[in-house]
Protein backbone atom coordinates (compact mmCIF):
# COMPACT_ATOMS: atom_id res chain seq x y z
CA UNK A 1 0.00 0.00 0.00
CA UNK A 2 0.99 3.30 -0.88
CA UNK A 3 0.36 6.42 2.07
CA UNK A 4 -1.13 9.12 -0.45
CA UNK A 5 -1.40 11.45 3.04
CA UNK A 6 1.24 14.17 3.96
CA UNK A 7 0.71 13.69 7.36
CA UNK A 8 0.41 10.32 8.57
CA UNK A 9 -0.42 11.22 12.03
CA UNK A 10 -4.32 11.50 11.58
CA UNK A 11 -6.62 9.04 13.67
CA UNK A 12 -8.89 8.76 11.01
CA UNK A 13 -8.28 6.71 7.48
CA UNK A 14 -9.84 6.26 4.25
CA UNK A 15 -8.22 3.25 2.12
CA UNK A 16 -9.02 2.80 -1.36
CA UNK A 17 -8.84 0.14 -3.00
CA UNK A 18 -8.76 0.72 -7.10
CA UNK A 19 -8.30 -1.11 -10.18
CA UNK A 20 -9.33 -2.05 -13.50
CA UNK A 21 -12.87 -3.53 -14.00
CA UNK A 22 -13.10 -6.79 -13.12
CA UNK A 23 -9.86 -7.42 -10.65
CA UNK A 24 -11.23 -8.29 -8.02
CA UNK A 25 -11.96 -5.17 -6.06
CA UNK A 26 -15.58 -5.76 -4.85
CA UNK A 27 -14.30 -8.91 -2.57
CA UNK A 28 -11.00 -7.33 -1.86
CA UNK A 29 -12.78 -4.34 -0.28
CA UNK A 30 -15.53 -6.31 1.40
CA UNK A 31 -12.80 -8.10 3.04
CA UNK A 32 -10.83 -5.41 4.11
CA UNK A 33 -13.67 -3.34 5.34
CA UNK A 34 -14.71 -6.75 7.92
CA UNK A 35 -11.33 -6.67 8.90
CA UNK A 36 -11.18 -2.82 10.05
CA UNK A 37 -14.90 -2.80 10.80
CA UNK A 38 -15.68 0.19 8.31
CA UNK A 39 -18.06 0.85 5.85
CA UNK A 40 -17.70 0.94 1.59
CA UNK A 41 -18.13 4.52 -0.31
CA UNK A 42 -18.21 3.25 -3.72
CA UNK A 43 -16.56 5.54 -6.49
CA UNK A 44 -17.79 4.01 -9.59
CA UNK A 45 -19.61 6.55 -11.59
CA UNK A 46 -22.26 4.11 -13.11
CA UNK A 47 -23.15 2.16 -9.95
CA UNK A 48 -24.68 4.97 -8.03
CA UNK A 49 -28.16 4.90 -10.28
CA UNK A 50 -30.47 2.55 -9.69
CA UNK A 51 -31.66 1.86 -12.72
CA UNK A 52 -28.20 -0.10 -13.73
CA UNK A 53 -27.19 -3.20 -12.17
CA UNK A 54 -26.64 -6.13 -13.85
CA UNK A 55 -24.35 -3.95 -17.19
CA UNK A 56 -22.26 -1.82 -14.07
CA UNK A 57 -21.31 -5.63 -12.03
CA UNK A 58 -23.25 -3.71 -9.18
CA UNK A 59 -22.20 -6.32 -5.91
CA UNK A 60 -24.58 -8.77 -5.34
CA UNK A 61 -27.62 -8.57 -2.49
CA UNK A 62 -25.26 -10.78 -0.48
CA UNK A 63 -22.14 -8.49 -0.42
CA UNK A 64 -24.21 -5.63 -0.07
CA UNK A 65 -25.49 -7.14 3.29
CA UNK A 66 -22.20 -8.10 4.70
CA UNK A 67 -21.22 -4.62 5.38
CA UNK A 68 -22.85 -0.83 4.98
CA UNK A 69 -22.03 0.30 1.42
CA UNK A 70 -22.72 4.22 0.13
CA UNK A 71 -23.30 5.65 -3.40
CA UNK A 72 -24.67 2.34 -4.41
CA UNK A 73 -27.99 2.23 -6.53
CA UNK A 74 -28.41 5.76 -4.28
CA UNK A 75 -29.24 8.03 -7.06
CA UNK A 76 -31.91 8.22 -10.16
CA UNK A 77 -30.37 7.85 -13.94
CA UNK A 78 -31.73 11.17 -14.72
CA UNK A 79 -29.92 13.31 -11.95
CA UNK A 80 -26.48 15.23 -12.69
CA UNK A 81 -23.89 13.32 -11.14
CA UNK A 82 -20.06 13.92 -11.79
CA UNK A 83 -16.75 14.11 -10.21
CA UNK A 84 -17.48 17.41 -8.58
CA UNK A 85 -20.52 16.06 -7.15
CA UNK A 86 -19.11 13.31 -6.20
CA UNK A 87 -16.02 14.90 -3.89
CA UNK A 88 -19.01 16.75 -2.17
CA UNK A 89 -20.82 13.71 -1.16
CA UNK A 90 -17.85 11.65 -0.17
CA UNK A 91 -16.21 14.39 1.93
CA UNK A 92 -19.48 14.48 3.96
CA UNK A 93 -20.23 10.84 3.86
CA UNK A 94 -16.81 9.90 5.21
CA UNK A 95 -17.19 12.87 8.00
CA UNK A 96 -20.56 11.21 9.69
CA UNK A 97 -18.64 7.62 9.48
CA UNK A 98 -15.85 9.25 11.33
CA UNK A 99 -18.17 10.08 14.11
CA UNK A 100 -18.38 6.30 14.60
CA UNK A 101 -15.34 4.37 13.42
CA UNK A 102 -11.77 5.88 12.42
CA UNK A 103 -11.67 3.54 9.25
CA UNK A 104 -13.75 3.93 5.76
CA UNK A 105 -13.03 1.74 2.77
CA UNK A 106 -13.63 3.43 -0.59
CA UNK A 107 -13.60 1.25 -4.04
CA UNK A 108 -14.16 1.59 -7.51
CA UNK A 109 -12.39 2.45 -11.05
CA UNK A 110 -13.43 5.61 -12.04
CA UNK A 111 -10.26 7.63 -11.47
CA UNK A 112 -11.53 10.75 -12.18
CA UNK A 113 -14.21 10.60 -8.38
CA UNK A 114 -11.27 9.21 -6.62
CA UNK A 115 -8.25 12.15 -7.91
CA UNK A 116 -11.11 14.58 -7.32
CA UNK A 117 -11.97 13.07 -3.00
CA UNK A 118 -8.38 13.04 -2.72
CA UNK A 119 -6.95 16.20 -4.17
CA UNK A 120 -10.42 18.08 -4.83
CA UNK A 121 -11.28 19.44 -8.31
CA UNK A 122 -12.33 22.48 -9.87
CA UNK A 123 -16.07 23.56 -10.41
CA UNK A 124 -17.24 22.79 -13.53
CA UNK A 125 -19.80 25.18 -15.71
CA UNK A 126 -23.35 24.50 -15.98
CA UNK A 127 -24.06 22.57 -19.34
CA UNK A 128 -27.57 22.30 -21.18
CA UNK A 129 -28.98 19.71 -22.01
CA UNK A 130 -29.24 20.29 -25.40
CA UNK A 131 -25.48 20.61 -25.87
CA UNK A 132 -24.74 17.33 -24.26
CA UNK A 133 -27.41 15.32 -26.43
CA UNK A 134 -26.83 16.94 -29.35
CA UNK A 135 -22.84 15.72 -28.82
CA UNK A 136 -24.29 12.23 -28.19
CA UNK A 137 -26.25 11.81 -30.88
CA UNK A 138 -23.52 13.07 -32.90
CA UNK A 139 -21.01 10.69 -31.69
CA UNK A 140 -23.11 7.80 -32.19
CA UNK A 141 -23.79 8.80 -35.73
CA UNK A 142 -20.24 9.82 -36.63
CA UNK A 143 -17.77 7.77 -34.48
CA UNK A 144 -14.77 8.17 -32.18
CA UNK A 145 -12.91 9.87 -35.10
CA UNK A 146 -14.99 12.87 -35.27
CA UNK A 147 -15.07 13.22 -31.59
CA UNK A 148 -11.17 12.91 -31.45
CA UNK A 149 -10.64 15.77 -34.82
CA UNK A 150 -12.93 18.03 -32.96
CA UNK A 151 -11.29 18.17 -30.01
CA UNK A 152 -8.13 18.36 -31.44
CA UNK A 153 -8.77 21.39 -33.65
CA UNK A 154 -11.21 23.39 -31.07
CA UNK A 155 -9.43 22.40 -28.15
CA UNK A 156 -5.56 21.61 -28.91
CA UNK A 157 -4.93 22.40 -24.62
CA UNK A 158 -6.62 19.64 -24.25
CA UNK A 159 -5.55 17.34 -26.34
CA UNK A 160 -2.32 17.03 -26.04
CA UNK A 161 -2.75 15.23 -22.77
CA UNK A 162 -6.10 13.71 -23.32
CA UNK A 163 -6.69 10.06 -22.94
CA UNK A 164 -7.68 10.23 -26.90
CA UNK A 165 -9.40 6.72 -26.51
CA UNK A 166 -12.05 7.31 -24.12
CA UNK A 167 -15.03 8.87 -25.37
CA UNK A 168 -16.58 10.36 -22.09
CA UNK A 169 -13.72 11.83 -21.41
CA UNK A 170 -13.62 13.55 -24.80
CA UNK A 171 -17.76 14.59 -25.18
CA UNK A 172 -17.13 16.23 -21.43
CA UNK A 173 -14.35 18.29 -23.11
CA UNK A 174 -15.96 18.79 -25.83
CA UNK A 175 -19.21 20.26 -23.82
CA UNK A 176 -17.59 22.29 -22.00
CA UNK A 177 -15.66 24.26 -25.27
CA UNK A 178 -19.34 24.30 -26.92
CA UNK A 179 -21.05 25.79 -23.61
CA UNK A 180 -18.11 28.16 -22.61
CA UNK A 181 -16.08 28.62 -25.25
CA UNK A 182 -12.67 27.42 -22.97
CA UNK A 183 -10.86 24.74 -22.81
CA UNK A 184 -11.50 22.69 -19.78
CA UNK A 185 -8.06 22.71 -18.57
CA UNK A 186 -8.98 26.24 -17.66
CA UNK A 187 -11.37 24.87 -15.07
CA UNK A 188 -8.53 23.03 -13.61
CA UNK A 189 -5.71 23.90 -11.51
CA UNK A 190 -3.12 22.48 -10.21
CA UNK A 191 -3.71 23.48 -6.53
CA UNK A 192 -4.24 19.78 -4.14
CA UNK A 193 -6.41 20.15 -1.84
CA UNK A 194 -5.26 18.94 1.98
CA UNK A 195 -7.51 16.52 3.69
CA UNK A 196 -8.07 16.57 7.40
CA UNK A 197 -7.59 12.51 7.55
CA UNK A 198 -4.97 10.19 6.19
CA UNK A 199 -5.48 8.24 3.07
CA UNK A 200 -3.79 5.03 1.94
CA UNK A 201 -4.44 3.33 -2.01
CA UNK A 202 -4.05 -0.01 -3.20
CA UNK A 203 -3.78 -0.93 -6.61
CA UNK A 204 -4.91 -4.30 -7.50
CA UNK A 205 -3.52 -5.90 -10.86
CA UNK A 206 -2.90 -9.18 -12.79
CA UNK A 207 -1.74 -10.10 -15.85
CA UNK A 208 -3.42 -8.86 -18.93
CA UNK A 209 -3.96 -12.24 -20.32
CA UNK A 210 -5.63 -13.33 -17.05
CA UNK A 211 -7.84 -10.29 -16.67
CA UNK A 212 -8.74 -10.64 -19.50
CA UNK A 213 -10.67 -14.21 -19.39
CA UNK A 214 -12.35 -12.40 -15.98
CA UNK A 215 -13.50 -10.28 -18.58
CA UNK A 216 -15.12 -12.43 -20.72
CA UNK A 217 -16.63 -14.38 -18.30
CA UNK A 218 -18.13 -11.11 -16.48
CA UNK A 219 -19.58 -10.56 -19.92
CA UNK A 220 -20.83 -14.01 -20.31
CA UNK A 221 -21.96 -13.99 -16.55
CA UNK A 222 -24.40 -10.87 -17.73
CA UNK A 223 -25.81 -11.75 -20.59
CA UNK A 224 -27.34 -14.90 -19.06
CA UNK A 225 -28.36 -12.84 -16.13
CA UNK A 226 -30.55 -10.47 -18.07
CA UNK A 227 -28.27 -7.33 -19.61
CA UNK A 228 -30.42 -6.60 -22.59
CA UNK A 229 -33.37 -6.68 -21.00
CA UNK A 230 -31.47 -4.28 -18.59
CA UNK A 231 -30.55 -2.37 -21.56
CA UNK A 232 -33.85 -2.50 -22.64
CA UNK A 233 -35.62 -1.12 -19.97
CA UNK A 234 -33.54 2.59 -20.17
CA UNK A 235 -33.93 3.18 -23.91
CA UNK A 236 -36.01 6.18 -23.00
CA UNK A 237 -32.95 7.99 -21.05
CA UNK A 238 -30.46 5.97 -23.76
CA UNK A 239 -29.37 9.85 -24.78
CA UNK A 240 -27.92 10.16 -20.87
CA UNK A 241 -24.05 10.33 -20.33
CA UNK A 242 -24.65 7.66 -18.10
CA UNK A 243 -25.51 5.27 -20.80
CA UNK A 244 -22.53 6.08 -23.01
CA UNK A 245 -20.61 3.30 -21.63
CA UNK A 246 -19.33 -0.40 -22.70
CA UNK A 247 -22.06 -2.66 -22.02
CA UNK A 248 -24.75 -0.52 -22.91
CA UNK A 249 -24.01 1.09 -26.03
CA UNK A 250 -23.19 -2.18 -27.74
CA UNK A 251 -26.33 -3.41 -26.94
CA UNK A 252 -27.99 -0.18 -28.07
CA UNK A 253 -26.82 -1.55 -31.03
CA UNK A 254 -28.21 -4.74 -31.09
CA UNK A 255 -31.85 -3.53 -30.10
CA UNK A 256 -31.42 -1.12 -32.82
CA UNK A 257 -30.87 -4.00 -35.45
CA UNK A 258 -27.47 -2.40 -36.34
CA UNK A 259 -25.77 -5.94 -35.47
CA UNK A 260 -26.24 -9.29 -34.11
CA UNK A 261 -26.48 -10.24 -30.62
CA UNK A 262 -23.15 -12.46 -30.85
CA UNK A 263 -21.40 -9.10 -32.34
CA UNK A 264 -22.96 -7.54 -29.29
CA UNK A 265 -20.92 -9.92 -26.73
CA UNK A 266 -18.29 -9.93 -28.69
CA UNK A 267 -17.77 -6.01 -28.76
CA UNK A 268 -18.36 -5.53 -25.18
CA UNK A 269 -15.77 -7.64 -24.31
CA UNK A 270 -13.09 -5.90 -26.40
CA UNK A 271 -14.28 -2.51 -25.61
CA UNK A 272 -13.99 -4.00 -21.81
CA UNK A 273 -10.78 -4.89 -22.26
CA UNK A 274 -9.52 -1.70 -23.81
CA UNK A 275 -10.91 0.15 -20.77
CA UNK A 276 -9.33 -2.31 -18.27
CA UNK A 277 -6.20 -1.16 -20.06
CA UNK A 278 -6.96 2.75 -19.54
CA UNK A 279 -8.12 2.36 -16.11
CA UNK A 280 -4.64 0.77 -15.02
CA UNK A 281 -2.34 3.21 -17.18
CA UNK A 282 -4.33 6.26 -15.47
CA UNK A 283 -3.73 4.53 -11.92
CA UNK A 284 -0.66 3.32 -12.29
CA UNK A 285 0.51 7.20 -13.50
CA UNK A 286 -1.78 9.07 -10.18
CA UNK A 287 -1.33 6.39 -7.49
Amino acid sequence: MQVMSSDNNHAKKVYIVAGPTAVGKTAYAIQLAQQLGASIISADSRQCYKELNIGVARPSAEELATVPHYFIASHGITEEINAGYFEQYALQKVTALFQHHDSVVMVGGTGLYIKAFMEGIDPMPIIPEGIRENIISTYETKGLIWLQNELKHKDPLFWENAEKQNPQRLMRALEVFQATGKSIMEYRSAAKKQRPFAIETKLLAMPMDQLAERINHRVDTMIAAGLVDEVRSVIPYRQKTALQTVGYKEVFDYLDGNISLDAAIHQIKVHTRQYAKRQLTWFRKYL
